[in-house]
């Protein structure tokens, strides 16, 4: 049945971003038939405009889905997203000013760009590209699946809506570029702090506070053996090493390096490396959503299970009107993230596929058109994984995306500090790196934690992590290897930073 109220208010948010998304065609306005300003807005962004774009680049449907519905089913592992998003701003802190610094000298518009001019290597270049837009695509995907299950609470079609919000995603990533979702993130995260504090204080307030909550978890773990209130102590290394993982594979994805490089300094980074752990907290409070949920014994929906578990606790808690208000922060809040990733995957696709093996010498105008397919082709792609590959935690679309992109750390941030890797080397160990964190992907029926056995003990590990020390690993054997035999290293291009 159709909640027609809260469906009117979601298409009038929907609507009203899908107008600024237009707009932001004419927003500080530059040549959009470049690539550099289709795709990076021209490198302007302030310290401002760079916390929103950013917040909505890294807070993602993860944030509102897929974390309080871990939680909600699994419970106190769920919370792993809150100390691995707090460990990684020190790390961006150190890393990011240099990256774009080195960028900017350089011209770069994507990772590949720069592994290109620093190892001189055309195939290691293409095989970074493909690496972020191989990863993109279930990340892109999970976005999709947020809108999919807040549309359905209110009783709508989600495949058709989907493919509406497509349509209307692609139309003004088309048109605007990077403008687009940084001009709609402000809008967005403005919804998404009013659903947060609503729910935040409504919910508990309803339930008797939270100790009644927290009481409901604990109840729930001693009925459910899958179910911990507290980490048991065989969740300890899972635990740790998803954090761990999922820390150092968060600024390698294409989308958190483009939102990096559209901003106007170095400063302007390190300023939201410094402000951006705000969000980390707001991410904490919104994991409490999936215990919220338990005491109020919402049942999951048969489609979506505790996947859906955060729109259907909106419905039960809220008059018709706000949950409408709710849903639409929600989809809003996952298509801010989805234009800049299917922008970021364009941009490689472009810039390190494209060019050098199909048409070296095209002009910029036909560049940026390329770019504007791709990133169609890009979110159709999205579209068809969620239709088509199903899981039962979407979480673990995320977590594969970070087995995939991790491998790309040796190439593109330890080449930020050393030139000692050979470029086949890196070759090896991406090689290594894939086959093993896939082959532990499948191996544990397709979860984000492979256990190995050592001395009749087990020890459960985030494949991203375990996969990554093995492209290490290669690499570094392999390195001096090619160095004696005289394997040419490459032509290095790359200046030094700005």
């Amino acid at each position: 049945m159709i909640d027609w109220v809260a469906l009117v208010v979601f298409i009038f948010f929907f609507l009203l971003v899908t107008v600024i998304g237009f707009v932001a065609a004419r927003w500080r306005r530059g040549n959009l038939k470049t690539l550099e300003e289709w795709g990076l807005a021209g490198r302007k962004f302030g310290t401002v405009i760079t916390w929103f774009l950013m917040g909505g680049d890294l807070y993602t449907a993860y944030t509102f889905v897929a974390v309080p519905g871990l939680v909600f089913a699994a419970g106190a592992m769920g919370f792993f997203a809150v100390p691995y998003t707090v460990l990684i701003y020190p790390l961006a802190f150190i890393v990011l000013p240099r990256f774009w610094s080195v960028c900017k000298a350089n011209g770069y518009v994507t990772p590949s760009d720069f592994v290109k001019g620093q190892t001189g290597s055309n195939t290691l270049a293409f095989i970074v590209a493909l690496t972020g837009i191989v990863a993109t695509m279930p990340y892109i995907a999970l976005q999709m699946f947020g809108i999919a299950v807040s549309v359905a609470q209110m009783g709508i079609n989600p495949e058709i809506a989907l493919i509406v919000a497509f349509l209307i995603l692609a139309a003004y990533t088309y048109t605007s570029g990077l403008r687009a979702p940084a001009l709609i993130a402000m809008v967005k995260d403005a919804m998404i702090f009013v659903v947060l504090f609503a729910t935040i204080i409504a919910i508990p307030i309803a339930l008797g506070g939270f100790g009644p909550i927290f009481r409901a978890a604990q109840q729930h773990a001693a009925q459910t053996p899958t179910f911990h209130f507290l980490l048991a102590p065989g969740q300890f290394m899972p635990y740790a090493t998803l954090v761990l993982g999922s820390a150092l594979a968060l600024f390698l994805y294409p989308h958190s390096l483009t939102g990096t490089l559209a901003s106007g300094s170095p400063e302007v980074v390190k300023r939201n490396a410094a402000f951006l752990p705000a969000y980390s907290l707001l991410l904490g409070l919104l994991a409490l959503l999936g215990y919220m949920a338990l005491a109020s014994h919402v049942t999951p929906s048969k489609a979506y299970g505790a996947n859906g578990i955060v729109p259907a606790l909106i419905a039960q808690q809220f008059p018709s009107w706000f949950a409408g208000f709710c849903f639409a922060a929600i989809s809003i809040g996952a298509m801010v993230p989805a234009s800049i990733m299917s922008i970021a995957a364009a941009n490689l696709f472009t810039r390190n596929i494209y060019r050098p093996y199909f048409r070296p010498n095209y002009s910029s105008g036909e560049e940026t058109n390329v770019a504007r397919i791709a990133s169609l082709v890009v979110k159709l792609g999205a579209l068809l994984f969620i239709f088509f590959v199903p899981t039962p935690f979407i979480i673990n679309l995320q977590l594969l995306g970070g087995i995939i992109i991790i491998q790309t750390l040796p190439s593109v941030f330890l080449g930020l500090f050393t030139k000692w890797f050979h470029k086949w080397a890196l070759v090896a160990g991406w090689v290594a790196g894939i086959a093993s964190g896939i082959a532990m992907f499948v191996a544990a029926h397709n979860g984000s934690v492979y256990t190995f056995v050592i001395g009749g003990h087990s020890f459960g590990v985030y494949s991203a992590l375990s996969s990554v020390i093995v492209n290490l690993a290669v690499t570094s054997l392999l390195t001096p290897v090619f160095q004696m035999v005289t394997l040419r290293p490459g032509r290095r291009t790359t200046k030094a930073e700005a």
